[in-house]
């Protein structure tokens, strides 16, 4: 009898999420670095952003990495909509054509600076064959959303249509935001707790760090994150601040419980996503789903609908870290940098904990707002953003030093910090950067901002 026909027989149970999610603990030995990273495509000249449509569009561009690379295609409806390489790592699109490198987990920094190398030097040249470039930024800088087209995937289509009834930024979120992550292991559920709640706690001091969208329409907005700040009315039923994470009882009960109070968005059944947008998961689970009554769900359908929760650290197997901007090329490599430094060594977390342990959930909460617009000049809880972060990045140092893994000429891992430093040691983020040169060398012409900061 195969899985799936046991599990029409055998209902789900809470308890067999619980397993999912015990069975992906690892080893620290067997620990690995997932780097993932978006970023905006443009045309040249025009600046316009790139549909998928036509001979200059996504869909060419993703074909004609197939040709040349070889890389496995993943369709949808006859449309290609990601690509797999033969190293582990995937390309996927983001609803407005953000092209994602979701990188192959591994285990050193080093090894992830040379995948995002790779891949940033091979869609230069993929990109600049069809005239179009690539932009490092969190937000997008000129174009509303109505320049922007969908990509044709099904649930973006599903989400589209929901976003506007659960907040006013949501669309902003989907077609204009880009963002680089990286997703860390745990060894067992203590760690787990640890590092989730270490890592929530501290998100809005990356968030600063990394701050790097300071326009919107063609102006400033008045944010320094201004993707961040879209984050912040997107969809408060699956986004922001868990406070369960807080929970000194936290673990994988209460993080599964969360998961199934969060709203579905669909089911994904073939090439179709059915919009299930805002039933229970909970009433799935009994065959009580609203149109779809003596259904159970399957593993799969719990595995897309813990994708659809989006807080600012998520638990799906591993910890994903999701409050930086993207940014330009050495940043990509300085965000893993600095989770690895804090989360991987026993010292660096048991500092960083130490450091953490006063701030709240209504802390984070309100340090979201802050460092979107004021960056290290916010607030977090009692602290100084300037302060607690030039900690963070110091024991983040001692702690990529103290796994000694190094490079050709001796190198450790933590001189992929050296943006975070000059962050620190000047006290301007890439955003306060880009401001100056707006109001000094680029004379207010947003157009620059795509002539300096594309790769």
């Amino acid at each position: 009898m195969t899985s799936e026909m046991l599990q029409m027989t055998s209902p789900l149970t809470k308890d067999d999420f619980i397993s999912w999610l015990a069975s992906k603990a690892k080893p620290k030995s067997a620990w690995r670095i997932g780097t993932e990273h978006e970023k905006f495509l443009f045309h040249k000249g025009s600046f316009k952003p790139v549909a998928y449509e036509g001979a200059q569009g996504i869909g060419q561009l993703l074909q004609n990495l197939v040709t040349k690379q070889g890389w496995e295609p993943v369709f949808e409806n006859d449309k290609v909509i990601a690509l797999k390489d033969s190293d582990g790592g995937s390309i996927t699109l983001e609803p407005g054509g953000q092209f994602e490198l979701s990188g192959a987990p591994l285990e050193t920094l080093h090894e992830t600076c040379r995948e995002t190398g790779r891949h940033l030097t091979t869609m230069k040249e993929a990109t600049s064959e069809l005239d179009i470039c690539m932009l490092g930024l969190g937000f997008q800088p000129k174009w509303t959303r109505d320049d922007i087209s969908f990509m044709p995937k099904g649930r973006y289509k599903v989400m589209s249509a929901y976003m506007p009834t659960v907040g006013t930024l949501g669309l902003d979120m989907m077609l204009r935001s880009c963002t680089v992550q990286v997703n860390l292991d745990y060894a067992d559920e203590e760690d787990m707790r640890r590092k989730f709640r270490t890592s929530l706690a501290l998100q809005p001091i990356a968030t600063a760090l990394f701050a790097n969208s300071p326009f919107k329409d063609g102006t400033p907005s008045g944010l320094l994150s201004t993707r961040a700040h879209a984050w912040t009315d997107t969809d408060n039923a699956r986004c922001g601040v868990p406070s369960v994470v807080f929970d000194p009882q936290f673990g994988y009960e209460q993080w599964i419980d969360y998961i199934l109070d969060v709203p579905m968005y669909f089911l994904h059944r073939g090439d179709d996503y059915l919009d299930v947008t805002g039933k229970s998961f909970r009433h799935f689970m009994d065959g009580q789903l609203a149109g779809f009554e003596g259904q159970l769900p399957m593993m799969a359908d719990f595995e897309d609908h813990i994708t659809t929760a989006f807080p600012e650290v998520r638990l799906k197997g591993y910890l994903e870290m999701r409050g930086a901007d993207s940014g330009p090329w050495a940043t990509i490599c300085a965000l893993p940098a600095f989770w690895v430094g804090l989360l991987y060594d026993e010292t660096a977390l048991a500092k960083a904990e130490a450091l953490a342990a006063d701030i709240t959930a209504d802390d984070v909460l309100a340090a979201r707002l802050d460092v979107a617009k004021n960056g290290l000049r916010a607030k977090l809880g009692n602290h100084d953003v300037a302060t607690l972060a030039g900690q963070l990045v110091a024991i983040a140092k001692e702690g990529l030093a103290a796994r000694a893994i190094t490079d050709g000429q001796g190198r450790d891992e933590s001189k992929f910090l050296a943006p975070l430093e000059e962050v620190i040691a000047t006290q301007k983020t890439p955003a306060d950067v880009m401001l100056e040169l707006y109001h000094g060398a680029w004379e207010g012409k947003i157009e620059n901002v795509f002539r300096d900061r594309h790769y």
